[in-house]
């Protein structure tokens, strides 16, 4: 360890699968920056998002705290049960930001933060927000929205500068803005002036939290248009029927219009994916500069993760919210020049809740909470985990769903019909062949190990005696996902297609002063 304390950036990434690294293994993307960071540290090939939906993994990831505790098990908050304190942080504890400032760390958080509220504060001395989408009654308490507002005006028209959504969620776009004036490189120029300040004498611990390569995908040029469909890889399809055990998968297939995606459609918009993410690897590249440009850059712990990936297409599908591989696992990885090795690949299992260990040990008062302490493992100084519980949905509802993974193994259980899968991860890396008819055995291990590991407040209700409830089978009425500019009252489509010229016609007759 440095006699020093270092300086620490945490960078996250929305909906970033954990195969999109040039340098870990991908021939189709260009992640120059990120590659850079791979070669810089350690990687880590097995970090997952136990509760990989957007909401949930950042409640994760400022409390360290699985989603028993959180009470976050998707992108709403369920009660507290029996004896936990209503408010987050009096249940979980300070927030990191403001456990890092409380290690005399001069703290900065810029970017999509996504809490409940919209405007909760995070404990950051400093922050900068960019949400993906505005809050009413106006915009201007988002930090980015209002900046192009002030600083662009010409742009101000746009409903939606990052991309339209609702509909459009999956379908390939380009954006209405030039790539200097995209939430990603706003966000880059936050950083980068925050990391060269030079007025405070107490290192710093930044979170810069990006809003791509979530959709909708809209890379702006030339990234639009660096990547050929055609030469995309095949989305990972299994028989519909067993892609499709999770209900959560065709109910969000209809919800974001993916039902409309043909096969030729998905390399489309995979292409577009890819561009967002090498817009965003262009972004980060400047602030990599940025810490490698400051004295002693050696001695800065740099961590670039993701909350969690996205189907794509895989499995006949797309978001995430569900267990398979595509949607769960994340990149992660981990550079300290002055203290971990470089080029290193490690095949523990890591969760999203471990980084709270990696910020406070780095920082010089290790609090795990519910995490594994990671520099510690790396030392040798602390066994690895032997499993990962990962949970989605309230335990004891319809659609709660429960894995445990290890490292040959992943099994899921829904409680919806009962339903089970289990893959072997060794020999099936795109999760194709269900074994739990031909691997009763490992079965019973791995679900026992579920039900213990749900004998906890805030999981037990999952439990019914020594079996998790089950429910009959029921597939959810389907309906659309909405997604407008709710900060100048647009809610959705019109009843009537001439209600959407009302408020256009009064703008425009409105006098000018």
């Amino acid at each position: 360890m440095p006699l020093t304390r270092p300086d620490i950036l945490f960078i996250m990434t929305d909906q970033q699968r954990f195969d999109t690294i040039a340098a870990l293994g991908n021939p189709h993307i260009y992640t120059p920056n990120i590659d850079r960071l791979v070669q810089r540290g350690i990687a880590f090939s097995n970090a997952y998002a136990t509760c990989p939906v957007c909401v949930a993994a950042r409640y994760m990831i400022r409390t360290g705290c699985e989603p028993a505790t959180t009470r976050v098990f998707s992108n709403a908050k369920a009660d507290p049960v029996a004896g936990q304190p209503v408010q987050m942080e009096a249940r979980c504890g300070p927030y990191l930001g403001r456990v890092m400032s409380g290690l005399d760390y001069r703290t900065f958080g810029i970017g999509k933060f996504h809490t409940y509220p919209w405007d909760e504060d995070v404990g950051y001395e400093t922050l900068w927000r960019s949400e993906e989408t505005y809050h009413p009654p106006k915009r201007e308490g988002d930090d980015y929205g209002a900046w192009l507002a002030r600083e662009h005006p010409e742009f101000d028209f746009l409903e939606q500068p990052m991309g339209e959504r609702s509909e459009m969620y999956y379908l390939p776009q380009r954006s209405p803005l030039p790539a200097e004036l995209g939430t990603e490189w706003w966000m880059a120029d936050r950083a980068v002036e925050e990391i060269a300040k030079s007025d405070d004498a107490r290192p710093f611990f930044g979170f810069i939290s990006f809003v791509g390569p979530h959709p909708p995908l809209a890379p702006p040029i030339p990234f639009n248009r660096m990547y050929d469909p055609d030469r995309m890889p095949e989305a990972a399809l299994g028989k519909l029927e067993e892609d499709h055990l999770d209900e959560e998968i065709p109910y969000m297939r209809y919800a974001v219009w993916g039902n409309a995606i043909n096969a030729t459609l998905t390399k489309i918009v995979k292409a577009r994916y890819y561009g967002e993410i090498t817009y965003l690897d262009h972004c980060f590249g400047r602030i990599l500069d940025a810490i490698e440009a400051r004295p002693n850059s050696e001695y800065t712990l740099v961590c670039f993760f993701s909350d969690h990936g996205d189907l794509l297409g895989d499995h006949h599908g797309w978001q995430k919210q569900n267990f398979f591989e595509a949607a769960c696992r994340v990149p992660f990885l981990l550079s300290w020049p002055s203290t971990l090795p470089a080029g290193t690949i490690r095949n523990e299992l890591i969760s999203l809740a471990d980084l709270f260990g990696i910020a406070t040990q780095a920082g010089g008062e290790c609090q795990l909470r519910e995490g594994m302490d990671v520099l510690k493992m790396l030392r040798g100084e602390c066994t690895p985990r032997e499993y990962l519980l990962g949970m989605v949905e309230v335990p004891g509802s319809h659609n709660f769903k429960v894995m445990v993974l290890t490292d040959e193994w992943k099994y899921i259980f829904m409680a919806n019909g009962g339903r089970e899968q289990l893959f072997n991860r060794r020999r099936d890396q795109n999760e194709l062949s269900n074994c739990i008819s031909s691997a009763p055995g490992i079965r019973n291990d791995l679900y026992a190990m579920a039900v213990r590991s749900c004998r906890t407040p805030g999981a037990i209700d999952a439990l019914n005696g020594d079996k998790f409830r089950a429910f009959p089978f029921r597939r959810r009425p389907l309906r659309r996902i909405y997604q407008f500019d709710r900060s100048r009252g647009v809610l959705g489509f019109p009843d009537k297609p001439e209600d959407a010229l009302q408020s256009f016609d009064r703008a425009r007759l409105k006098p000018v002063k």
